[in-house]
């Protein structure tokens, strides 16, 4: 009888669960999802945000990203891969950013190729250029009597070195890779933007726009917050009424909170000797 009786409890039980799979499947239809991605801080690798992307990218159930961007910036090479990666997932969904507090340099690099921009009136963005920054202890080393002895197998080998200035030749060198990277940069913004290069050239100084600023000249699309640009992605995408929005919890790492605290100069000059960044730093 007791058998009986738990074999009853769980059919009953099963029922009640699929009806309620049922309702909630009715209230909010495949396909009717839009997925938000943060990109916050310091931009030093793309791993996670690549993941992201590739993971929406394949669910059925989304169909719309929106890249949520508050950061000023960060290294080359992961700005440029978060790039490609948004250009391949577009045949396949629709991509919007929504600028946070700052999306300056390369924040708004990635923001470039998205179907839309939405950015709020004092959003700081653009700061469409590069630096290279090499600290030079020189003068401290010969103050406390300290020298380096350096052996290389190349004239330029220890260019950038912090033991000592740079020569007129190495500063060329360097100038000619950071224009080289530059006029990346402003081809990725004006195939992104579909402007054309010359546009861009003339304002990519590394001067920066409010998010009204940058509407006016072409930069940004939309004005207004996050839940507009999630509402501007259901649109797009034919979702009617408010989308449902899913998204991942943002990882803790001890890393990421002596990150929120230090300078962002000082943490782009920890990274490596030499580093080129697409960064925004006041």
């Amino acid at each position: 009888m007791k058998k009986v009786l738990i074999f009853f409890l769980i059919i009953f039980a099963i029922i009640i669960i699929m009806s309620l799979m049922l309702t909630f499947s009715h209230k909010i239809p495949m396909g009717e999802k839009v997925a938000v991605i943060r990109v916050t801080g310091v931009i030093i690798d793309s791993a996670d945000v690549i993941e992201e992307l590739k993971e929406y990218s394949k669910d059925a159930s989304v169909k719309a990203i929106v890249l949520r961007v508050d950061s000023p910036g960060g290294a080359v090479a992961p700005s440029q891969e978060i790039y490609e990666e948004i250009l391949k997932i577009k045949g396949n969904k629709k991509v919007v950013v929504s600028m946070g507090s700052v999306a300056a340099s390369g924040g708004y690099y990635i923001a470039a190729p998205a179907d839309k921009i939405v950015a709020n009136a004092g959003t700081l963005t653009g700061s469409i250029g590069v630096i290279m920054e090499i600290p030079n202890v020189s003068g401290l080393m010969q103050k406390i009597g300290m020298e380096t002895q350096v052996v290389k197998s190349g004239k330029h080998k220890d260019i950038a070195s912090v033991f000592r200035s740079l020569t007129p030749e190495e500063k060329q060198i360097l100038q000619t890779v950071l224009d080289d990277v530059h006029n990346q940069f402003i081809m990725a913004v004006s195939d992104g933007r579909r402007m054309k290069f010359e546009d861009i050239k003339n304002i990519a100084d590394g001067r920066i726009f409010t998010g009204r600023m940058a509407k006016n000249i072409g930069l940004v699309d939309e004005l207004g917050n996050l839940q507009d640009a999630i509402m501007l992605a259901g649109k797009l995408t034919g979702i009617k009424g408010e989308p449902q929005v899913v998204s991942k919890k943002e990882k803790f790492s001890i890393f990421d909170m002596i990150k929120s605290q230090l300078p962002e100069k000082l943490i782009g000059n920890a990274f490596s000797g030499i580093q080129i960044k697409y960064m925004f730093a006041p």
